[in-house]
């Protein structure tokens, strides 16, 4: 059974700026905070350190940044799902807009993960992929339009966050919608989160940072501040 992610949650993609014992050390900081404030927190890394985080943190759910669908046997090179799983990795991200994958070979890949009980977490460019993507089911989609990604030219517009989250959850009301793209401080964490999205992340917005490990706890900390203030509003 695929691990339960509890929402608001976290999400933090290392991308490739950073390598080796600095990803451990960004993910020990993660994994810090994930227990200091009882979030939730994802952390995606390349494949050649999944291994590592996995056996020195506790409280991180690590996915991997891409996989093929063989099975084993032959594929020199391909990333074999199995292999992934065996490392410690709990799911895989689909079609980011660095990693672009066509719909067939989308549904081919939640398949395999899903043979795993891999989460799935699927990027999507624009609205109209964001519905395509939905249909096929995935756990997670980020609705992140391209030009705002790797803090481009700002956060994506409040009113494109809540259209995307309307019309994700008019196809299956059970994925989660996560808003990252263009995020570089707490509090767009919290605003986006306030605003609907079920989770918040960051890539270059902790990497870039001028403190990335400061930078780490203080976009957690602002998921349970958003965490707690809609179960305020709850009550």
């Amino acid at each position: 059974m695929a691990v339960k992610i509890r929402t608001p949650y976290f999400e933090i993609g290392t991308k490739n700026y950073i390598y080796g014992d600095q990803v451990l050390e960004y993910a020990r900081a993660a994994d810090a905070a994930a227990e200091k404030y009882d979030i939730d927190v994802l952390f995606i890394t390349p494949c050649t350190e999944i291994r590592r985080v996995a056996e020195n943190t506790k409280r991180l759910i690590i996915l991997a940044p891409y996989m093929d669908t063989l099975r084993p046997g032959r594929g020199m090179a391909d990333i074999l799902p199995e292999g992934l799983k065996a490392a410690g990795a709990q799911g895989v991200v689909i079609n980011h807009c660095e990693k672009p994958m066509s719909l067939p070979q989308m549904k081919a890949t939640i398949e395999r993960a899903r043979e795993l009980d891999f989460i799935v977490f699927a990027c999507a460019d624009t609205l109209e992929e964001a519905k395509a993507v939905a249909q096929l089911h995935p756990d997670i989609i980020n609705p992140e339009p391209t030009e705002v990604i790797g803090g481009g030219n700002g956060v994506s517009p409040m009113s494109y966050v809540k259209e995307s989250i309307r019309v994700i959850k008019e196809i299956y009301p059970d994925i989660m919608v996560e808003q990252a793209a263009g995020i570089t401080n707490g509090q767009q964490v919290y605003d986006f989160i306030m605003a609907g999205s079920e989770a918040a992340g960051a890539a270059s917005g902790i990497m870039n940072a001028r403190d990335p490990i400061a930078m780490i706890d203080e976009m957690i900390a602002a998921v349970r501040r958003a965490a707690d203030d809609l179960a305020k509003q709850r009550s």
